[in-house]
């Protein structure tokens, strides 16, 4: 098989994620073959935090992440700017709640 269907060896490519020891949200740090989940996860930790900077790794296969285009934004996005009641001005956020 070749590398442009995302498999190489016939292993499926994973993106990773990490959440560091600082941040609050998973990143996405690179990309990786494996066999299966429990590789990828075994991998993902050899390879991207090798310096004990992680807390938790997420690891997808790029085949199942669907995501949107530059091209789309405007008509992706536009519909959600006529909905001004999701917009976080309509909601009090407590005082003791923190990272929002």
């Amino acid at each position: 098989m070749s590398d442009t269907d995302g498999k190489k060896d016939g292993w499926p490519l994973y993106e990773v994620f990490v959440r560091s020891k600082r941040g609050l949200n998973h990143v996405h740090v690179g990309s990786l073959h494996a066999a299966d989940d429990a590789m990828a996860l075994t991998h993902a930790r050899d390879l991207y935090t090798r310096r004990n900077e992680g807390v938790s790794i997420w690891v997808v296969r790029s085949q199942h992440i669907a995501a949107s285009t530059r091209d789309e934004k405007d008509p992706f996005f536009a519909p959600s700017a006529d909905k001004v009641y999701r917009h976080p001005t309509f909601y009090d956020i407590p005082d003791d709640v923190p990272h929002i």
